[in-house]
């Protein structure tokens, strides 16, 4: 069992080409879907045969309860408080080929409990893994409840990893904060921007061993140009792969699905890395964060 903790929200992508006309008109595709790092994650892992249970917050409304009916039917095992009186949280998405930028709302998403992620991951089996995505860790509404998860997780014996989840957030907690939070901890995920934040400049292998000062094994996501992993048994290298990008959203977090599914199953980490560049790729060549339901 997989258990990922963090947001579950509504994506509204506004696919548009070439640059935002600021103070006026700009074409654009503009999609409604379900999204969340946390939640995305959980997405992929369930479309690529895990079993897998969120644990998130929603408000008591069409939306999250939208949000919950659409996990469920993808085949993620949903633990998720709905608060009346607030709203599911929302990201408008702006994004292109190459980049994306994300104008969010966390709503509902700040009021995770952390009685209630404490009761999930007490709740799962033996041997179960504790994924967190960076962002209950990176507002104080919610990052009593991503601390209670690390302490529940630590108390059950799970194994843990963590997604450093959105550079500016992350440089306005603090990175020395974020660092000591997640201390130990089994597996740290970044991309290229978060780890300048936590790691400082430098190469991407120089950055993950650095960062090994602090958490077990390290990834730092490179996009296009692939990732590295450094641990105890040195670092391992997914080469880069030139695919067509039709939007990149989601892409990290089908990339810590396909790696972690296929670390937990004891595969070592060049070949984890390369399962994670599989999935990302899958990722990019649609619109939208979540899997295409089969």
């Amino acid at each position: 069992m997989i258990i990922v903790v963090g947001d579950l929200v509504t994506d509204v992508l506004v696919e548009h080409d070439g640059p935002v006309r600021a103070g006026s008109d700009t074409d654009a595709v503009i999609r409604v879907a379900g999204g969340g790092q946390a939640a995305n994650t959980a997405a992929w892992l369930a479309r690529a045969g895990h079993a897998v249970t969120l644990v998130a917050a929603v408000g008591d409304d069409r939306a999250g309860r939208d949000r919950v009916t659409e996990l469920e039917a993808a085949g993620v095992h949903c633990a998720i408080q709905a608060h009346p009186g607030v709203s599911t949280g929302s990201v408008v998405v702006l994004t292109g080929a190459t980049e994306r930028t994300m104008i969010t709302d966390r709503g509902a998403s700040l009021r995770l409990a952390p009685d209630h992620v404490t009761a999930a991951i007490t709740a799962v089996p033996p041997g179960s893994h504790l994924h967190l995505s960076g962002y209950p860790l990176l507002h104080a509404g919610s990052r009593p409840a991503g601390l209670a998860a690390l302490t529940a997780a630590a108390d059950q014996g799970l194994t843990v990893s963590v997604d450093a989840a959105s550079a500016a957030p992350l440089r306005s907690a603090g990175p020395a904060d974020f660092l000591a939070w997640v201390r130990g901890t089994d597996l740290l995920l970044c991309n290229a921007d978060e780890a300048d934040v936590l790691a400082g400049p430098g190469s991407a292998t120089d950055q993950a061993g650095r960062l090994t000062a602090h958490v077990r094994n390290a990834v730092v996501k490179q996009g296009a140009a692939g990732a590295v992993w450094a641990g105890p048994d040195g670092v391992a290298h997914l080469a880069a792969r030139a695919v067509p990008v039709v939007d990149p959203t989601g892409a990290g977090d089908a990339f810590a699905a396909g790696l972690l599914g296929a670390w937990l199953a004891g595969a070592d980490p060049e070949t984890a890395l390369r399962a994670g560049g599989m999935l990302g790729a899958e990722a990019v060549s649609r619109v939208g964060a979540r899997p295409v339901p089969l």
